[in-house]
C-alpha cells in the first residue's frame, strides 16, 4: 500500500493507542512485521508541546521511516500549526484523529466528537492538507463509522477526506457510542471502500491471521490496522503478514523468544521513560505479555510491588529462567 510518496512494505498497520504505541513499542512492532505504525496522538495545543508527556510523544530518535504522527484537536488553524511543528520534529506522514472516543477528548469537541460537525471536519482537513502539501507530507485520517448507530456518516466524511486531499483513511468499524464494546461491523467499511479511490485501512477486532484475511475479503480494504490484539503480542504482525502472503501459519514464538522479546522491550522502555516512569509504565506491558501463561498472574502481582527497573527486569528474567523451555501455544490462538 502507498501513502503519498511512501510505499509500505506490507498492508499490516499498528493502530495509534494512547499510552501504548510509544516509540519503543512502535519500533518493536515494525521489527516484528508491521508495515506501518502511527504514533500516540499528540495535542495540537502549542501550550502542551513542552510538557513531559507530549515531548516524549514527539521523540522519534532512531525510528525507522516513515515516521507518522497523529495530531488531535478541534481548531483548524491550530491543527495546521501542529502538523507543521511535527514535520519539523521528523514526521513524514501526519495523521488526524477523528476516532478517539475518550470522554476527555470528546469533551473538548475533538476526536470522534468532530463527527457531529461535518463543516468543521471539512475545515480541519482542508487546513492540515494545505499546510502539509507544500512540504511534501501526506495527511491521513483515522475515524469511526459515526457518532452513534443512528448517526453513521462515514460515507460523507470519507468523501470529504478524498475531496480535500487526504492520502489514506483508517476506519474503525464502531461508532463513538460503541466505544470498544460489541463486535466491530465491516459493512460500512466495505461501503466506504466502494465509494472512494484513496486507500482504506480496516480497523476493529482484527486479532488473528484468519480474521485479517476475512476482513480484507469482505471489505475490499487495502490494509488492516491492529490495535488491542498487539498488546503483549507484537509478533501478530509477522503472523498476519505471512498468512496474507502465503496462506500458511507461522509457528508461535518459543518461550526463549518470548523472554528475549520482553526483556529487550523492557530495556528500551526503561531507556525511553527513565527510572521513575519506566518501572511503572512497564507493568502493563509485562501483564499483557504474560497473560494466560501458567504462573504469569502470580509474577505480575509481585512485579507490581517492585519500584525500580533493575529489580523488575531481574524478576522477569529469573521467572523465565526457572521455567522449562516450551513453545508458548496460547500465543498461536
Amino acid at each position: 500500500m502507498r501513502i503519498g510518496p511512501w510505499q509500505l512494505p506490507n498492508n499490516v498497520v499498528v493502530a495509534p493507542m494512547a499510552g501504548v504505541t510509544d516509540r519503543p513499542f512502535r519500533q518493536l512492532c515494525k521489527r516484528l512485521g508491521a508495515g506501518h505504525a502511527v504514533s500516540e496522538m499528540a495535542a495540537s495545543n502549542p501550550r502542551l508541546w513542552d510538557s513531559v508527556k507530549t515531548s516524549r510523544r514527539l521523540d522519534h530518535a532512531g525510528e525507522s521511516e516513515p515516521i507518522a504522527v497523529q495530531i488531535a484537536g478541534a481548531d483548524p488553524a491550530m491543527m495546521a500549526e501542529a502538523a507543521v511543528f511535527n514535520i519539523g520534529k521528523g514526521a513524514r506522514i501526519i495523521d488526524i484523529n477523528m476516532g478517539c472516543p475518550a470522554k476527555k477528548v470528546c469533551s473538548v469537541a475533538a476526536g470522534s466528537a468532530l463527527l457531529r460537525n461535518e463543516p468543521l471536519v471539512a475545515r480541519i482537513l482542508e487546513a492540515v492538507v494545505a499546510a502539509c502539501a507544500p512540504l511534501g507530507v501526506p495527511v491521513t485520517l483515522k475515524t469511526r463509522t459515526g457518532w452513534s448507530r443512528d448517526e453513521r456518516n462515514a460515507l460523507r466524511v470519507a468523501r470529504l477526506a478524498e475531496e480535500t486531499g487526504i492520502a489514506a483513511l483508517a476506519l474503525h468499524g464502531r461508532t463513538r457510542a460503541d466505544l470498544y464494546t460489541g463486535a466491530a461491523e465491516y459493512d460500512t467499511i466495505r461501503a466506504v471502500k466502494a465509494e472512494i479511490g484513496i486507500p482504506v485501512i480496516a480497523n476493529g477486532d482484527i486479532d488473528s491471521p484468519e480474521k485479517a484475511r476475512a476482513v480484507l475479503d469482505h471489505t475490499g480494504a487495502d490494509a488492516v490496522m491492529i490495535g488491542r490484539a498487539a498488546q503483549g503480542r507484537p509478533w501478530i504482525f509477522r503472523e498476519i503478514d505471512h498468512y496474507l502472503r502465503t496462506g500458511e501459519h507461522l509457528a508461535p514464538p518459543t518461550r526463549e523468544e518470548l523472554a528475549s522479546l520482553l526483556l529487550e522491550h523492557l530495556d528500551d522502555h526503561y531507556r525511553f521513560y527513565g527510572e521513575h516512569t519506566g518501572v511503572r509504565t512497564a507493568r502493563k506491558h509485562i501483564g499483557w505479555y504474560l497473560s494466560g501463561l501458567p504462573g504469569g498472574a502470580e509474577l505480575c502481582a509481585r512485579i507490581n510491588l517492585i519500584d525500580n527497573t533493575r529489580e523488575q527486569w531481574a524478576a522477569v528474567a529469573a521467572w523465565f529462567a526457572a521455567e522449562p523451555s516450551a513453545r508458548v501455544d496460547r500465543l498461536a490462538a
